[in-house]
């Protein structure tokens, strides 16, 4: 067997690592993100691509079902709708949890790829329809009409989605959460059981690729006008919900919310805006479906009925239980087009509203509150305005 290189030190071999220069406006400048393997010379992050699905990709050429030095074939594989670049993108403190050129990879390192080097996308870019039950149950109802262009008289929903792999810059994610990034790192090491000894080896390498989900995001509308001031923009941001959003059970309440938000997102398209819904793969806020099982069967177990207040005794959940439903000032990071971490105020307000109609007005927002202030964080920088559609939405019910 050949030898097993069990952790890197920086310059090892006289050979640095290729440099990254986050939020370079020139792409050639910033770099690409390289975690194949094939070459270790290229490799300039902690981790592989695919996020947890490079468990499985290690399984297949264990199975000698697939070649370790297998490239993919990147033909005709660019977006579908281009989208980008926005001046966000050269911000290094907006953006730290993904790569924003991920879906150009063929286009700005082209040269790279021709001379040789393994660069995979960690962004794709699609179109697509959806239909759903609920858009059909809207347009009965008379909340959305046909216009044979966004939605059909069918329900079929015209769409351009992402997918977007995590992509963490360290120095960013260590000054979201407020931490020194030699602590991130060295929590991040040991308590995932010393997987990426490089994260305490290699302070020269930046980034790294989690081993979680990563989101996919809904466009509504011409994606054309992202990033331009008069854009208005609805935005949904949800955690992925696969009882409730995919089969339907009625332990949980999130599928109609998710159905509330297309709505919303089809109409301000119709308006002439852009409707965003991004889905985190993450479930019960990145808890897991296991600690979500156990929580539902301690709150309807407990002495006086079904409450938030049991999730706080599960052996792990606790410290990750409380900013979802008390008052600690971070929830796990979020897809990183807000440029923020979600507050866990946040996480009690669609709970109180649990078992209402998602489509009744809700008096403790402000008229026009539909996400059009949140949606516009996400492609357009400029912080004053911000600052005012912020204000004019008032703060959120705690």
């Amino acid at each position: 067997m050949a030898h097993i290189r069990l952790n890197t030190h920086p310059s090892q071999g006289g050979q640095p690592a290729p440099p990254v220069v986050w939020g370079a406006r020139d792409p050639a400048v910033r770099g690409p993100v390289v975690g194949t393997v094939g070459l270790g010379s290229h490799r300039n992050v902690i981790g592989v691509h695919s996020g947890s699905y490079g468990i499985y990709r290690a399984l297949a050429i264990a199975a000698q079902e697939l070649k370790a030095d297998h490239r993919p074939d990147l033909t005709n594989t660019s977006p579908a709708e281009p989208i980008g670049p926005f001046e966000a993108w050269f911000d290094p403190k907006k953006i730290v949890s993904l790569d924003p050129w991920g879906h150009l990879v063929s286009e700005v390192f082209a040269d790279k790829l021709a001379a040789g080097w393994d660069i995979r996308p960690t962004i794709a870019i699609t179109k697509a329809h959806v239909n759903m039950p609920e858009i059909m149950e809207a347009m009965a109802a008379g909340r959305l009409k046909p216009d044979n262009d966004i939605l059909s008289g069918t329900g079929d929903v015209k769409v351009t989605k992402a997918a977007i792999e995590p992509v963490w810059w360290l120095p960013g994610i260590a000054e979201r959460f407020g931490v020194k990034e030699t602590d991130l790192r060295r929590t991040l090491f040991e308590q995932t059981g010393g997987m990426y000894t490089e994260l305490v080896t290699r302070p020269d390498l930046e980034l790294f690729l989690p081993p979680i989900g990563g989101a996919t995001v809904y466009f509504f509308g011409d994606v054309s006008k992202l990033g331009k001031q008069e854009t208005k923009i609805a935005c949904r941001l949800h955690d992925e919900c696969n009882g409730s959003d995919v089969f339907g059970s009625d332990i949980c309440t999130c599928r109609p919310y998710l159905a509330h938000g297309i709505e919303i997102c089809i109409d301000m398209a119709q308006r002439g805006g852009v409707g965003v819904v991004i889905y985190n793969r993450k479930e019960g806020r990145a808890l897991g479906e296991v600690t979500k099982f156990l929580v539902y069967n301690a709150r309807k177990r407990q002495p006086g009925g079904d409450s938030g207040r049991a999730g706080h005794a599960l052996p792990g959940a606790d410290a990750r239980y409380l900013p979802l439903a008390g008052r600690q000032p971070h929830r796990p990071l979020c897809l990183d087009e807000q440029h923020e971490i979600r507050r866990a105020a946040r996480a009690g307000y669609r709970d109180r509203r649990a078992g209402a109609d998602p489509r009744a007005p809700d008096p403790r927002r402000c008229a026009g509150g539909n996400g059009c202030q949140e949606g516009r964080r996400l492609f357009q920088p400029d912080q004053a305005r911000l600052e005012r559609a912020g204000a004019r939405q008032g703060a959120w019910p705690r």
